[in-house]
């Protein structure tokens, strides 16, 4: 460990003195520290600090760093994969400020910045972090999050070296690193990030920036970091299931550094609605107490979260349908590492006429970006271009020829993707596809329109032909996710029509499907808004699904939609029938009477969220049930909630 210093005279600069005589064998290069004068001791600083008219405080007396930090400890908290569960990092959080005087981390930090000494401190701090990360059994391809004060990032950054001897010392990656710029305060007004924020990603460090939507700098850092990973605050996390417009600004954001090629980190996710809200906006990683609280004990740590393992598997939507056709479609170009030689690269693009593209990929995997063939041309064609660029004088390398690439995890649906793809700038080749926030291909834009033409297919193939609306296995997959969820409750209705034999004898199947089409844009205007699932099962049946619910609102909705048909079916009716209010015809029988003109019945049936999934073979029997005392009703509905016995309480 290096010893603190103050600020050393030149003299002493010129005179490097090694700390461990082992260590200075082994580090390359060598860890050195240089003489400074002695700290004061704990009384000194306590006499010191009256005689300055300052209140004396259990901190003031611990400027000796050594011992401080051996006080200290780090908790490690997994941020995961969204999908999968797979770990990609930990964020490391200081631990034990209490015991050496002061009552919060901020305060901890206040006290060594108005010393001017919070720039030694946090290089310190980082160093015991990333000493405590390297006992982790997989840290060379993991990542540890550490905060970077604002106050004192630029000093952060004119310490890469030391950062980087340490990381190479440890035998991790600079890309295992990242350093999170924390919006908790903001820039000094003289300081411009600008630079040393491109210091950092020339040393491939990677970038997080944290707290975003609550802190001071907001878009601008945005725009000014380009990140590689965006932790949304959890201000904007907390009750997002239940609040529409913390949504909708989730969901812009997410769609805004998905175009950029940066990854989401949900934080603070406590809850398992939660959870399922941000992964059905598009969050890609997750972080919070319902994964698993920060934790001192390395062993308590998983490569894996079971509890995100067990919520994915029981969500099945048709994410699988995309993901299948996006594995059939994508393009196995093999990435290059970010620290290959341009020769390497000359090489891969000669070999290969028919590449455009090269992934760069760090040392965990994960794609950075892509070399595009075109941008080196201008090398290739001049009289020096390729012995300029293979001259390591001249330092060039691919991270000199990096461009920014939307990034997707194969689990992203294909919509969302072809959006990214849209929204990025208009040189943009394609998409590059992660598994587990690994490389796993490039979808190009024609690979792309392929997917998206197939899913289309494939849709089309399920859907009513009449009204377009998704059939029947679509609805069956419908029914079976809500069945095997435990924290979401669902509403069914199924609506079926009254009298539409009849009709359809009298007046030809023609005008029968004008009635049928009537009442889908019907259910379209009145339940659509309210965030449902419309379904076609076939003739004169349909299904809507609605998620966490107001089950009174839903009836009403519904009420209003069997009045609404009811009302307009009328204008189908020839003058004679309508003023009679019936249809002379032959029921199923063969006898002669008159039928009531067309309506429709509903029956809405509660499913209350539960902890063993129930057979979709027994929802039909009880929503069978359930549309005969719909018919028999006045106003044509019947409504229940499924009891975990499988019985009913209407």
């Amino acid at each position: 460990m290096i010893i603190p210093h103050t600020n050393p005279s030149p003299e002493e600069r010129m005179t490097p003195i090694l700390i461990h005589e082992s260590l200075s064998r082994t580090m390359r290069p060598p860890f050195v520290a240089f003489p400074h004068p002695p700290l004061p001791t704990p009384r000194q600083s306590l006499e010191r600090g009256a005689s300055l008219g300052r209140p004396s405080s259990p901190g003031e007396a611990l400027d000796d760093l050594v011992a401080l930090l051996e006080r200290l400890d780090f908790a490690f908290q997994p941020i995961v994969n969204i999908h999968t569960g797979c770990c990609a990092g930990y964020e490391v959080l200081l631990r034990g400020v209490e015991g050496v005087g002061f009552a919060t981390i901020a305060a901890f930090l206040d006290h060594f910045h108005d010393r001017n000494r919070l720039a030694e401190v946090e290089t310190q701090l980082r160093k015991k972090a990333m000493m405590k990360f390297a006992r982790l059994p997989d840290s060379a391809r993991q990542r540890l999050f550490f905060n970077v004060d604002n106050r004192v990032f630029a000093e952060t950054v004119g310490a890469l070296d030391r950062l980087q001897a340490t990381a190479a010392l440890l035998g991790l990656p600079p890309t295992a690193i990242v350093l999170e710029i924390s919006e908790s305060h903001p820039f000094p007004s003289a300081s411009d990030p600008t630079a040393a924020i491109r210091a950092l990603k020339r040393e491939t460090f990677k970038i997080a920036l944290d707290d975003f939507g609550a802190g001071f700098s907001g878009l601008k850092m945005l725009y000014v970091a380009e990140p590689d990973f965006l932790k949304i605050d959890r201000f904007f996390i907390t009750d997002i299931a239940t609040d529409s417009k913390k949504k909708l600004f989730l969901a812009h954001i997410v769609n805004v550094a998905h175009v950029l090629g940066i990854e989401v980190i949900a934080e603070g996710v406590e809850t398992e609605h939660e959870f399922f809200m941000c992964k059905e906006i598009g969050c890609d990683l997750v972080q919070g107490y319902l994964i698993q609280k920060p934790t001192t004990d390395l062993g308590a740590l998983s490569p894996h979260s079971v509890i995100v393992e067990g919520l994915s598997r029981r969500e099945r939507r048709a994410r699988d349908t995309d993901q299948r056709i996006i594995v059939e479609r994508i393009e196995s170009i093999p990435p290059m590492p970010i620290d290959s030689d341009m020769v390497e690269v000359f090489h891969r693009f000669r070999d290969d006429k028919t590449l455009m593209i090269l992934p760069l990929i760090d040392s965990a995997g994960a794609p950075l970006g892509i070399i595009r063939e075109r941008e080196l041309k201008e090398f290739v064609y001049s009289a020096y271009g390729k012995d300029i660029i293979r001259n390591k004088t001249f330092g060039y390398r691919p991270a000199h020829f990096l461009q920014r690439c939307p990034i997707a995890d194969i689990h992203t649906p294909a919509e969302r993707i072809l959006e990214m793809f849209s929204a990025a700038d208009g040189g943009s080749e394609g998409v590059l596809v992660v598994e587990d926030m690994r490389y796993a291909g490039f979808l190009s834009a024609q690979s792309l329109l392929k997917v998206i033409n197939e899913k289309n297919l494939t849709e089309a193939r399920d859907q009513n032909p009449l009204t377009k609306l998704p059939g029947n296995a679509i609805i069956m997959g419908w029914i079976a996710e809500a069945l095997q969820q435990t924290v979401a409750s669902h509403v069914f209705v199924y609506f079926d029509f009254d009298h539409f034999k009849p009709f359809n004898d009298a007046y030809g199947f023609r005008r029968g499907d004008r009635a049928i089409l009537l009442f889908a844009e019907i259910l379209s205007k009145c339940l659509a808004p309210l965030g449902c699932r419309i379904g076609h099962i076939g003739g004169d049946d349909f299904f809507v699904c609605f998620r966490d619910p107001l089950t009174p609102i839903v009836e009403a909705m519904v009420l209003k939609t069997i009045a609404l048909f009811a009302h307009d079916v009328e204008s189908f009716y020839d003058d004679d029938d309508r003023q009679r209010r019936g249809l002379a015809g032959c029921d199923r029988e063969g006898n002669h009477r008159t039928f009531p003109l067309l309506a429709v019945s509903a029956a809405v049936l509660e499913v209350p969220a539960a902890s063993h999934p129930v057979p979709i073979e027994d929802i039909g029997t009880l929503i069978a049930q359930m549309k005969k005392n719909a018919k028999a009703s006045p106003d044509k509905l019947c409504a229940a909630t499924l009891l975990p016995s499988l019985g009913l309480v209407e």
